[in-house]
């Protein structure tokens, strides 16, 4: 009687832990998975790992040495104020990863939560939940970044939290979507009609059936929050003067812009489009490893 009743268990774990390992190979055979993938880890370790070894302060002033193109002492040059553009690179970068991804993965939590619960309680609840969702959606966001801004202290933590609340609302209806459609499904019916309890049947039928959805839709929206942050930041709005940020640096440049001061232009300009394509690229590798696994 034991031996009848695990091995179904046991069988169903194997199958899933086939299945996950037939998607990590249909996405790493995705051409750009690995370009996504090489680009990411790039620009963590340029970041984090990076000022380890260049021991230059990206708020120390070189006032011998303003707008002065790459040379020895400074490797990509310095600014207005005389500060080491490579220094300021890639702790800049620091807070644009730290803000992008947090952001992302607190709206993914929050989103799915709410819209699992929104899907699961339904009625009037639901109606309610969903409303106060288009109420959201309907407030433009700028807006309220520039309330925020003017509000509070500008931080990584007020950034993370502003981007978030501004992006667990689309991930909130997808997952409502995928719990309607999913909840209905026979082997979904059975196992509540046989007694599973509502947090198993969330983590072991519900979860799975839709996780690799919000994964692909939080992997884009990584991107959304350091091109949001950058853009911020670009219009002043971002992490207050001297902190370094790809965006604020970009917009120094943009006041020399016509005195050939390209080593204010590229570097920022170049690590944001690196960061947008890479995340975007693990996001199309990601989401054609589902779809196929769908088909």
């Amino acid at each position: 009687m034991v031996s009848s009743v695990e091995m179904p268990e046991q069988n169903s774990s194997a199958a899933d832990t086939s299945d996950r390992w037939r998607t990590w190979k249909r996405f790493w055979r995705y051409p750009l998975s690995g370009v996504g993938v090489f680009g990411v880890v790039f620009l963590f370790a340029f970041s984090f790992i990076g000022p380890l070894f260049y021991h230059v302060s990206p708020l120390a002033v070189d006032f011998s040495a303003i707008l002065q193109a790459p040379s020895v002492h400074h490797l990509l040059g310095t600014d207005d104020a005389g500060h080491d553009v490579l220094a300021r690179m890639m702790v800049g970068g620091q807070a644009s990863l730290e803000v992008g991804f947090l952001s992302a993965i607190v709206a993914m939590a929050f989103g799915t939560v709410y819209g699992m619960f929104s899907a699961l309680v339904g009625g009037w609840v639901d109606v309610l939940l969903m409303r106060i969702v288009d109420v959201l959606l309907s407030i433009p966001s700028l807006f309220i970044l520039m309330f925020l801004d003017a509000a509070f202290k500008p931080s990584v933590f007020l950034m993370v939290f502003v981007i978030a609340s501004l992006g667990w609302m689309g991930v909130s209806r997808i997952v409502r979507g995928e719990v309607l459609k999913i909840k209905t499904e026979p082997y979904v019916e059975a196992a509540r009609l046989a007694g599973v309890r509502t947090g198993r049947l969330m983590w072991k039928y519900l979860v799975p059936n839709f996780i690799g959805t919000v994964l692909v839709t939080t992997t884009f929206s990584v991107a959304g929050s350091i091109l949001t942050i950058a853009g911020l930041s670009f219009l002043g709005l971002g992490l207050p003067p001297p902190a370094p940020n790809w965006g604020a640096d970009l917009s120094v440049s943009m006041n020399y812009i016509f005195q050939n001061t390209w080593w204010l232009d590229y570097p920022p300009g170049i690590l944001i489009l690196l960061s947008q394509l890479s995340v975007n690229f693990i996001g199309d590798g990601l989401r054609h490893a589902l779809e196929t696994r769908a088909n």
